[in-house]
């Protein structure tokens, strides 16, 4: 027997509470778990943590999720879905869950690499079999939606996938950052995702946004607990999912750029990096500190200001997309966000600037 079904436009409300709420209710005694294991990440020289930190946040931020998306499911919030929709969603929520133990098993066992790639890639394969694909392309400043052959669509969604898995992992360098940014543009995934009439996305969305705000609790500076590359990778796959099956899928210019846009900070994060390290002839899987919070650091912004700064720009990115896809009154958020990214820049730079000796 099923439950009475609650109004649509709560459903979404609905899977950010309970998925933050299980968050919030879980992250202290998978803590505690840890800590009596001694699962924990220790200090090292690309870290900035001076103490031994657990790193299996991410099993509270994937339970959080799952339990608000079964319970909407249960609710009836997904409605009666075509058969092929309903497959694109089961492959990101299956597939972020596969995400989550490839990256639970290097918590537990650092997998080296290549191992780390060819199980994501699989994995991403698989998605795309079961309707998880990108079948449409636009060409920046072109214009016009082009739709791709299989042969092409297979290795252009297995790229976003995995490259956006490990965007994700790779901004976990700072207390909060990966879950902030995440958190943000999980809400935007969200607002765009119900623009153009796609809710099933909205309410993955939703989940995953209201576990990462959640974990924030604990894992915003100083932090008690770090995600770990479970949580990372399943942040990471599922934004990309949802962008996939909830943006791409649009016959329109904008649309297809979305979630390019959306998840801006992180991709072109990534990208700069491996180029950089290829420019210097080094291995694009070498851990090293080219990345932007890492740069900023180096300049002088304090651990918490270069966070804030990275949320900042993540928020600019997103409403611009807000913008871009006609929601009322984005263009007024994109330039206020715009302008308070130029203002916590420039406040910061002075202070780092008074810090120096």
């Amino acid at each position: 027997m099923t439950a009475p079904a609650a109004p649509t436009s709560l459903y979404p409300l609905l899977a950010f509470c309970v998925s933050a709420l299980v968050v919030v209710l879980t992250t202290p005694v998978v803590r505690s778990l840890g800590l009596q294991r001694g699962l924990v990440d220790q200090p090292g020289e690309r870290k900035v943590h001076h103490r031994p930190m657990v790193r299996l946040g991410g099993i509270s931020i994937f339970l959080g999720s799952l339990a608000a998306l079964l319970l909407t499911w249960w609710l009836g919030g997904f409605g009666v879905l075509p058969s092929d929709r309903e497959y694109e969603i089961w492959g990101v929520t299956i597939g972020g869950l596969v995400f989550f133990l490839i990256g639970l098993a290097d918590d537990f066992f650092s997998l080296s690499p290549i191992t780390r790639l060819l199980a994501q890639m699989t994995v991403a394969a698989g998605v795309w079999l079961v309707g998880v694909r990108i079948d449409l392309l636009t060409i920046p400043f072109v214009g016009g939606v082009y739709v791709l052959p299989e042969w092409l669509s297979l290795p252009v969604t297995v790229l976003w996938l995995v490259g956006m898995t490990n965007a994700i992992n790779w901004i976990d360098g700072l207390d909060g950052l990966a879950a902030g940014v995440s958190g943000i543009s999980a809400v935007i995934l969200l607002i765009v995702a119900l623009a153009v009439q796609q809710p099933a996305a909205a309410l993955v969305a939703a989940a995953l946004a209201g576990g990462c705000l959640g974990f924030l609790r604990y894992n915003f500076n100083p932090a008690k607990i770090f995600m770990g590359d479970g949580g990372s990778y399943f942040i990471g796959f599922t934004l990309a999912g949802v962008g996939v099956i909830g943006l791409v899928k649009s016959l329109t210019t904008f649309a297809v750029l979305l979630p390019y846009l959306i998840l801006a900070v992180p991709m072109l994060d990534m990208v700069t990096v491996i180029l950089d390290r290829l420019r210097s002839g080094q291995s694009p899987f070498k851990a090293d500190k080219r990345h932007l919070h890492h740069r900023l650091l180096d300049a002088g912004f304090s651990h918490r200001r270069t966070v804030v700064l990275i949320y900042g720009l993540t928020l600019c990115a997103g409403s611009w997309a807000l913008a871009f896809a006609n929601i009322p009154s984005g263009y007024a958020y994109a330039i206020a966000s715009t302008l308070l990214v130029i203002v916590l820049f420039w406040r910061s730079r002075q202070r780092s600037r008074r810090s120096l000796p």
